[in-house]
């Protein structure tokens, strides 16, 4: 019962009369300060995850690559099994090899920082998302922002990148009037905002959800009568809704590297 505990205790011991009280936002994304309350360096519950996720993610990175073998062990095989995927499946398939091996490590980080940052949500003791509140997932869309401009001024050229942009070819020019402002704010604006939403978004409901169905299962145990059965409905609903975060976990920190990558190609592309 402890993973119940730290889920949903709040949801039911803070109830004055006993009843359910669902989550909220401002309880699970807005806790109070852990460390240093009150200063810049103020350190919340969510603060204090992502800092864990970075560090167990380079410690994993470095136990499985700090003595490399020819045959590799289970970790290091793993490891270079993940790389190799983002390498060939997504970035030398999009960018080719020549121009992806320049992009390479940046969308590796992006993938495993991702994940790793939403596999949070999911682990005992932490049950929660890095990535469910919008500071580091508008962080990483800004990154991938300036990645893909720079990309562009680099591989094509600042004069023709812009051009490209915004005046895209095979269009008669009087269309320009209505596509050049639209193409401004969805390629400038709506990328990595859209990029940072639909991170933030799809680990906060998760997390929501999940404790919903944890709060629930506390609640019904509580009872300590025939209602009590209905706690065996709602934990094995958490149990489906942990399995799905798990698959939203992995695709999402996907989802991020294809896109990242994909605003890469368009930057890089002679024509759009």
């Amino acid at each position: 019962m402890t993973g119940l505990n730290v889920l949903a205790g709040k949801a039911f011991t803070a109830s004055d009369d006993g009843g359910f009280h669902a989550p909220n936002i401002n309880e699970e994304f807005f806790p109070p300060a852990i460390f240093f309350e009150g200063t810049p360096f103020e350190i919340t519950r969510v603060i204090l995850v992502r800092l864990i996720a970075v560090a167990i993610l380079m410690l994993v990175f470095w136990l499985a690559l700090r003595k490399p073998k020819t045959v590799p062990g289970k970790l290091q095989s793993l490891v270079e099994l993940g790389v190799g995927f983002v390498r060939d499946g997504i970035v030398f398939e999009m960018l080719g090899e020549r121009i992806g091996r320049k992009y390479l490590p940046y969308i590796v980080t992006v993938f495993f920082g991702v994940l790793f940052m939403n596999l949070t949500t999911v682990t005992p003791f932490l049950n929660i998302s890095a990535n469910g509140l919008f500071g580091m997932p508008l962080v990483l869309g800004l990154t991938t922002y300036v990645i893909f401009i720079v990309a562009g001024i680099r591989e094509v050229g600042g004069w023709k990148f812009f051009k490209n942009a915004l005046f895209p070819s095979g269009v008669p020019w009087p269309l320009y009037i209505l596509l050049t402002p639209i193409e401004l704010v969805n390629t400038f604006l709506i990328r990595p905002l859209s990029l940072a939403l639909r991170l933030m978004l799809n680990l906060m409901v998760g997390h929501l959800l999940l404790v919903l169905c944890y709060s629930a299962t506390w609640f019904f145990f509580g009872l300590m009568s025939a209602m009590s059965a209905m706690g065996v409905l709602t934990l094995a609903g958490a149990f489906l809704m942990t399995l799905i975060e798990l698959l939203v976990s992995v695709l999402q920190a996907y989802v991020f590297a294809l896109l990242t990558t994909s605003y890469i190609q368009l930057s890089v592309a002679d024509e759009h």
